[in-house]
């Protein structure tokens, strides 16, 4: 089972093409507000890496939050454009999760944290069972670094961006009894690798995405809430329109080799 995974939901841009347990491509980079310009080129050079072609998967997986509004519109945006244009099945992917079971069979609780806005931060825990099951343990919260440090009860392994960016409010708030020890630097930024194999074992559970196909934004911009509400397009359908039609176009002319690659 081949899949293409698409993580976006921060400046770092990840893609990867899977093959069951498999890595047959993957390509990241710094794309702070450039997401837009980066991805289908990105997704391009997998496919010629790989020597594939869209109608060769077996579905789709995107990371859809929570994190910047910007990278999971683009993310989810590009995939549903895929998917309408080829008829893919789509797996939906929080970014926290795909973070999370980046260490697999850790001991205690892992928290991945993620900068939101204001000065605040994303976080979920996760736990490893001893049966091997990846258990969640707090849902997707949105806060300060102190909210953070008063909501934990016991030693906890934390990373990612939100850690890097305000430790010194966090350990300055824990409570005397918690302890948290801090992760490997490679699991501090997200990665498509670890949104490819949960989308896969969704793909394997039939766990599909239908419609409507909602981000995990946690807290929603308000210039997004006002612009649903004035009944415009949202710039989710926006993007996914145009990613469908270009899509469809290189398919039409038999296209097999770099489907998005413009001529």
């Amino acid at each position: 089972m081949k899949i293409l995974a698409i993580e976006t939901a921060t400046t770092w841009q990840s893609v990867a093409i899977l093959e069951d347990d498999r890595i047959l491509a993957t390509h990241e980079q710094e794309a702070d507000g450039v997401q837009g310009s980066l991805l289908l080129p990105a997704i391009d050079r997998l496919f010629s890496q790989s020597g594939l072609a869209l109608g060769d998967l077996s579905g789709l997986a995107c990371s859809i939050g929570p994190g910047s509004f910007t990278g999971i519109r683009v993310g989810l945006a590009t995939c549903l454009g895929l998917r309408g244009a080829t008829g893919l099945p789509l797996t939906l992917v929080p970014t926290l999760e795909a973070m999370a079971s980046s260490l697999e069979a850790a001991p205690g609780p892992v928290c991945p944290l993620l900068v939101s806005r204001r000065g605040e931060m994303y976080w979920a825990i996760f736990r490893w069972t001893e049966a091997g099951r990846f258990d969640r343990v707090v849902d997707e919260q949105v806060g300060s670094p102190e909210a953070f440090a008063q909501s934990l009860t016991e030693p906890t392994l934390v990373f990612g961006a939100g850690w890097s960016s305000m430790e010194s409010e966090i350990r300055a708030a824990l409570p005397a009894s918690v302890t948290v020890t801090v992760g490997p630097p490679h699991v501090f930024k997200p990665s498509a690798i670890h949104v490819a194999r949960i989308g896969l074992e969704q793909l394997r559970r039939g766990k599909i995405a239908g419609a409507p196909v909602m981000p995990l934004y946690v807290q929603r911009t308000e210039a997004e809430i006002q612009y649903e509400r004035s009944g415009g397009m949202s710039p989710v359908a926006r993007r996914r329109q145009r990613v469908e039609t270009k899509v469809a176009e290189r398919l039409a002319r038999g296209r097999r080799r770099s489907p998005l690659r413009d001529p």
